[in-house]
């Protein structure tokens, strides 16, 4: 399997098979130890305290404080769990998200890719050919002795067209079952030859249908009005006589179908009292292969690029139309901040524990908020710019991340842990300026763990602390 249909190699992906078994293996492994610790830790205690029920007071009261101590311990193991769970399946979830995201932008990009430089209708320049007999000496051994024999070969020229007015219509059909577009074309070309060379007059017009067509039809050439045939069948060369200092004109015309680009190749010849008019009768439309026009005009959704070259100018690549699309911009930025998602979960919970009471209840609920508005981001993104859809998404957690307080005290500590350790994290991910954008986000948790804790300029009143653990209790 290629590493496209993969994704991103290595990253754990629920939705293949083998992983989630492997998964679910190891988080079953891993919880039946957890229970197992926890279960010996309290039959080793309720052992102690069974054994030294007669001994000094002093050690029932330590048997007493370590029994605490596990009610303790018990306690916050049931946050510690909540947190494990919501953590590692949200990793999963993160880490499949960034595959599924990573392969549509790389298909996003293998598709503007075909669009570009996949297939494509590339019509050739055609060529005059004539013959000539030319001396040329060879050895030979002729009774066991070395010969130089003096003979004439045939060989092929060229005689350079004296003009070419091209024109071109593209259309384009992009409701076609898997393809990005079709372009149809309907080309008409007169070319000019003028007969240079003395004693030649048998030549042949060599004028090849475009390269890449799905579909060709109308092929003719003309010769000042009559039709011409070619020698053999399924052959485009077509013979014909010209006098010395005589000039005649072809008119090549077809309609093709091919490939979602058109370009016109000079095939290495200099190109002289050139004309080329591509009409593009869609949008967006623009010029392939930085052979910049010399005129562009745009009328509604038509657009017109015209070539022309008067002297003996070369033009090393082929040139012409191709349906234009927005850059892809900033990939991988989507899939790294869903790898990174599960830290940045962590951060924000912590944030909110050493900043309000938090039941068990409400960081089940938090949690869930917090993958849930990720899931979202990952697919409004695709539609919309990320920074938007984030922007979007976080005035939603904010309104519910209010919810979190039994005060207005309390929920607006709430709202400053979810900004400092969930929105601007995320944003920062977003954003060209990733580390300034975390470096402020961890210098406002740092300041206010410090002015909550340290110097007591935002503490929950009496009466706050009092709400919040009537409602923590509720819950």
């Amino acid at each position: 399997m290629s590493s496209f249909t993969q994704g991103i190699p290595g990253l754990p992906d629920l939705t293949h098979p083998t992983e989630l078994v492997q998964f679910g293996t190891q988080a079953l492994t891993a919880s039946l130890l957890l229970v197992f610790l926890v279960v010996a830790l309290g039959v080793a205690i309720a052992l102690m305290s069974f054994s030294l029920r007669r001994s000094q007071p002093e050690q029932l009261i330590f048997i007493d404080e370590w029994a605490v101590r596990y009610s303790q311990l018990l306690r916050g193991l049931q946050h510690l769990t909540l947190v494990l769970i919501l953590l590692v399946p949200g990793f999963f979830l993160c880490s499949t998200l960034s595959n599924r995201y990573h392969h549509w932008e790389q298909a996003r990009v293998a598709q503007v890719a075909q669009s570009v430089a996949g297939e494509k209708l590339e019509q050739f320049a055609p060529q005059v050919r004539y013959s000539i007999q030319e001396p040329y000496t060879y050895t030979t051994q002729v009774d066991g002795k070395i010969v130089k024999v003096n003979d004439t070969r045939e060989s092929n020229r060229y005689l350079m067209l004296a003009g070419s007015q091209i024109q071109v219509k593209l259309d384009q059909s992009v409701d076609v079952p898997g393809r990005s577009s079709i372009y149809q074309a309907n080309y008409t070309a007169d070319y000019k030859v003028i007969n240079q060379i003395k004693d030649i007059n048998n030549f042949f017009f060599e004028a090849p249908p475009p390269n890449g067509y799905t579909l060709l039809a109308s092929y003719k050439v003309e010769r000042d009005g009559t039709r011409l045939q070619p020698t053999n069948a399924g052959d485009y060369n077509f013979p014909f006589r010209l006098q010395p200092g005589k000039e005649t004109t072809f008119r090549v015309t077809y309609q093709a179908q091919g490939g979602p680009r058109w370009v016109y190749s000079a095939g290495g010849q200099l190109l002289s009292n050139f004309r080329l008019t591509a009409i593009a009768n869609f949008a967006p439309a623009d010029f392939a292969s930085g052979v910049v026009p010399n005129e562009i005009k745009v009328n509604g959704r038509s657009t017109e690029f015209t070539w022309k070259f008067d002297d003996n100018v070369s033009v090393k690549n082929p040139f012409g139309v191709f349906t234009n699309t927005d850059p892809i911009r900033h990939t991988g930025v989507i899939p790294r901040l869903l790898l990174l998602a599960p830290a940045i979960f962590l951060w924000w919970i912590l944030l909110l524990y050493l900043s309000l009471p938090m039941s068990f209840k409400n960081v089940a609920i938090a949690g869930s908020i917090f993958f849930a508005c990720l899931l979202t981001l990952t697919y409004v993104a695709r539609v919309i710019n990320a920074q938007l859809a984030w922007t979007l998404i976080s005035i939603i957690l904010l309104i519910l991340t209010w919810g979190l307080g039994a005060s207005r005290s309390a929920s607006l500590a709430a709202i400053i842990c979810t900004i400092a350790g969930a929105i601007l994290p995320v944003f920062g991910l977003l954003v060209p300026f990733s580390g300034l954008t975390l470096s402020l986000a961890g210098f406002l948790s740092a300041v206010w763990l410090a002015v909550r804790h340290w110097y007591g300029w935002y503490s929950l009143h009496p009466e706050d602390q009092r709400l919040q653990a009537q409602r923590n209790a509720k819950n």
